[in-house]
């Protein structure tokens, strides 16, 4: 499971960035600026939680069924919440109309924040000497 962690968070990682440095370089030339910030959160949100998985890979005091449990909740609620920013914040350029899924964002965040509460009580939960 650690391995398969690590490596989503790396994938997730050059992802961000190609992303960001497509939003700064090209982006920046097509989307106002109200499309380009909110891009640009999608991107900071993806890399945040790249960290998360990163340490949760790393983390040997979390049984991996909880790390297993943590890792879903964090990588479909990436997907969620970035991946339907990105769709949003593009919209007038894809054209592709993506309004009707716009509550994904949301669901995406609850999901963000259930991985971060499964981490707090895996935390809580800890037998420290």
């Amino acid at each position: 499971m650690n391995k398969r962690i690590l490596i989503s968070a790396a994938i997730l990682a050059i992802i961000a960035i190609a992303l960001g440095a497509f939003g700064a370089h090209k982006l920046k030339e097509l989307l106002p600026e109200k499309s380009l910030n909110s891009f640009e959160t999608g991107v900071r949100y993806q890399m945040y939680h790249v960290f998360l998985l990163l340490f949760l890979g790393l983390f040997d005091q979390i049984s991996t069924k909880h790390k297993k449990v943590i890792f879903y909740f964090i990588m479909i609620g990436v997907l969620f919440f970035s991946g339907s920013i990105y769709m949003l914040s593009t919209y007038s350029i894809t054209g592709f109309d993506v309004s009707s899924i716009g509550f994904i964002t949301p669901i995406g965040g609850l999901l963000l924040l259930t991985g971060w509460g499964l981490l707090l009580r895996s935390f809580i939960n800890l037998k420290v000497s």
